[in-house]
């Protein structure tokens, strides 16, 4: 008897010494892997070492991306985006290789998609084109036919171009009788007598305040059917699929900057033009928003909520100037869903509110 409680006692000894040698490995182990300099912590991304987000603009900072620059400087944005102006000749393809959001001219964004650049579009600023046709008032100039026999300046393959051909052509008037002159698509060309008439950006007419300014009639391809996306916001398909969540987030906050743009320009115009590396004239900049204010705000519309039936259109208007071939469907190029989400997310973006009348 005695023996056999004595091997239970041995027995039992063992057990705790082996407890405590495990114990003490457990610890040594621990403290091995905390004095590693390769082994960190795992953490949830936050915003505050999240990798950045470029949003690039496809040219200089000025009215046309002002709700850009409002919602950067307003701080609308929940994620890390770092705004830039970047125009370049290939800027769909440098949004799609930087994994970026980018906005540029509906255009620009479709020819590109039909190459094979993998973007999206997920909403438009201007959601009309900004392209209109400028004569002289004292030219008696009005209306599309009053343009046949006529000398119009222009850019060739430009959106102008693109635009105007469609127009007239959907009003069915003899293009053949129209002297088209590349290059001299400039207020100066114009005033100079150079040219009849010329097609131009509606943002970049002379203001009343300028040396320049002279007296115009304004021919808009919207009052005779031609309703196309003019800028779109468009992300790298990677950036869509992997981080969906960032585009609502900069898209809401786009929208927030659009809408204090118009609010009041007391308030945003000298907050944008000193938003650029360069200051802008605030004079300029509120006549320029002016001008635009129809293609981000159009009555009874929303901000940024572009419609199948103006993408169907400068889809055929580009087939019928031969630009490209419709190798990417529709579908597959432009979302729809982001604006519905947000939109219904935040049914206030919807609101009226204090821009739905201009100050």
């Amino acid at each position: 008897m005695p023996r056999i409680q004595s091997r239970r006692r041995t027995r039992s000894r063992g057990k705790r010494t082996l407890a405590i040698g495990l114990a003490a490995l457990a610890l040594v182990g621990t403290a091995l892997l905390l004095l590693r300099p390769d082994v960190t912590p795992l953490r949830a991304p936050t915003v505050a070492n999240a990798v950045a987000v470029k949003l690039l603009v496809d040219g200089p900072y000025g009215a046309r991306f002002a709700g850009e620059l409002a919602a950067s400087r307003q701080k609308y944005f929940s994620s890390r985006i770092e705004l830039a102006a970047q125009p370049d000749p290939d800027f769909v393809q440098t949004i799609a290789r930087q994994h970026a959001i980018g906005v540029t001219s509906g255009q620009k964004f479709l020819l590109a998609t039909w190459r094979g650049v993998p973007v999206t579009a997920f909403a438009a600023s201007f959601l009309d084109t900004s392209v209109a046709i400028f004569t002289l008032e004292s030219s008696g100039l009005r209306r599309p036919v009053d343009l046949v026999g006529k000398r119009v300046g222009y850019r060739r393959a430009s959106e102008g171009d693109v635009v105007f051909d469609a127009m007239m052509a959907q009003l069915g008037l003899p293009r053949s009788q129209i002297t088209k002159v590349p290059d001299r698509d400039s207020f100066e060309a114009l005033r100079a007598g150079e040219v009849d008439a010329i097609i131009a950006a509606i943002d970049e007419q002379p203001d009343p305040t300028s040396s320049a300014f002279v007296k115009l009639n304004v021919i808009k391809p919207q009052d005779y059917g031609i309703h196309v996306p003019g800028l779109v916001y468009f992300a790298s398909n990677a950036l869509v699929h992997e981080q969906p969540s960032m585009i609502a987030d900069v898209l809401q906050g786009l929208i927030r900057g659009w809408q204090f743009t118009y609010a009041d320009y007391a308030r945003s115009v000298p907050v944008l033009a000193g938003a650029g590396p360069a200051a802008l004239n605030p004079e300029r900049l509120k006549f320029e928003l002016q001008q635009q204010r129809p293609l981000v705000l159009p009555t009874g519309g929303r901000i940024g909520d572009y419609d199948e039936s103006r993408w169907r259109t400068l889809r055929d208007i580009l087939l019928f100037a031969k630009l490209g071939e419709e190798d990417v469907p529709l579908a597959q190029a432009v979302n729809y869903q982001f604006l519905r989400d947000v939109y219904r997310r935040s049914p206030d973006l919807a609101a009226p509110g204090a821009w739905s009348e201009e100050k």
